[in-house]
């Protein structure tokens, strides 16, 4: 069964319906590639998916060994490349906050956020630059 539907409409725009839920995003080409930067670009889309993906497989770890990560929030830094267009590095701070984590707990939620799904499906060229924030 098909994930998504996705339609160009026009103006370097699309929408995307992902067919489970029947929920809509919409991506637009940014600003400085032609676009209007009203919305998502597909490249934001992958830097945020790859954070999205952090934290929720952090929630399953604390989830599966019972303890509490907190509070947890991101800022997602894209960096692009030229020749050819592509990201060249993704920067991501995680800030946890009001966490129950000891030491150990601590590097078993970074081992399970840098080696989450999306993490594990970019190229190795892209460069993934992750900062834990435990305050």
């Amino acid at each position: 069964m098909p994930t998504s539907e996705v339609k160009y409409l026009g103006g370097l725009r699309t929408t995307a319906k992902h067919l489970q839920s029947g929920n809509e995003i919409i991506t637009d080409a940014p600003v400085d590639n032609h676009g209007k930067g009203e919305a998502f670009s597909p490249t934001d889309l992958v830097a945020t998916a790859l954070v999205q993906c952090m934290m929720t497989i952090i929630g399953i770890y604390a989830k599966n060994n019972d303890v509490d990560p907190g509070e947890i929030s991101a800022d997602v830094t894209k960096i692009m490349a030229s020749n050819p267009r592509r990201i060249e590095e993704i920067e991501i701070n995680l800030t946890f906050k009001g966490h129950n984590l000891d030491s150990k707990q601590k590097k078993k939620v970074e081992n399970a956020a840098l080696n989450c799904p999306v993490a594990k499906s970019l190229s190795s060229e892209l460069k993934q630059t992750v900062r834990f924030n435990f305050n």
